[in-house]
């Protein structure tokens, strides 16, 4: 079995189906996405449950509500100004190019689907494909600092680090379904943060025995 493969089977077996992404709606997800930017997921939650007291995580609210009270809102989420004016944007443009529907966006090409996210200032390809996977259905590889941690330490990088390296390459290997694709994620951000931190934890680490870092580190001690 392809390595990547192998990790994705003992990754799930290690910690069972993640069930990502915790929302109530696609455009809930967009936020979300946004926000966890250089952040922790537990200061995005006090964010969300800022908006919902609010009544504000939907298109028409982002898009009028002043640049300055989204920013208050949000403040827990860090970097707090920048954040609010790409929601905003990002709001305005579905509300202008979709007619403010997240489902017709979601009838787009894969591809235009994401040139139109990267046409957001302040979405990156990193957050554009963690929209893209859990708000508009497109499986693919959301290469974050888990991913290339997790893969470098293994033993299974591509020719080059550039994003798209990357994917391709970890998409090339797995071909998941869009539910697996998820689960990856998710199951990789687990990981990270349970063994395979910047200060690894190799004792009990599910891939320890498929780890180059891990078994010659298991070894040396």
């Amino acid at each position: 079995m392809a390595i990547v493969k192998t990790i994705y089977k003992r990754l799930l077996e290690s910690y069972g189906p993640q069930l990502w992404w915790p929302a109530e709606t696609e455009f809930e997800v967009m936020v979300g996405a946004v926000l966890t930017q250089h952040t922790s997921w537990t200061n995005v939650e006090k964010s969300i449950m800022s908006l919902n007291k609010k009544n504000a995580l939907h298109i028409e609210a982002i898009m009028q509500m002043p640049e300055a009270e989204l920013s208050t809102l949000i403040r827990s989420s860090g970097f707090h100004r920048v954040k609010a004016k790409t929601l905003i944007s990002l709001a305005i443009l579905i509300h202008e190019q979709y007619d403010g529907s997240v489902e017709k966006l979601k009838k787009l090409p894969s591809n235009k689907k994401r040139i139109f996210l990267l046409g957001v200032r302040g979405i990156g390809p990193e957050t554009a494909d963690d929209i893209l996977l859990y708000a508009l259905n497109e499986p693919c590889f959301v290469i974050d600092e888990y991913t290339k941690r997790i893969f470098t330490r293994v033993g299974k990088t591509p020719n080059n680090g550039s994003y798209n390296s990357w994917q391709e390459m970890l998409d090339e290997e797995f071909k998941g379904s869009l539910n697996e694709m998820k689960e990856y994620h998710a199951l990789l951000v687990t990981h990270g943060k349970n063994h395979c931190k910047s200060d690894p934890n190799c004792t009990g680490c599910p891939l320890v025995a498929i780890c180059v870092y891990g078994y010659s580190h298991m070894s040396a001690s």
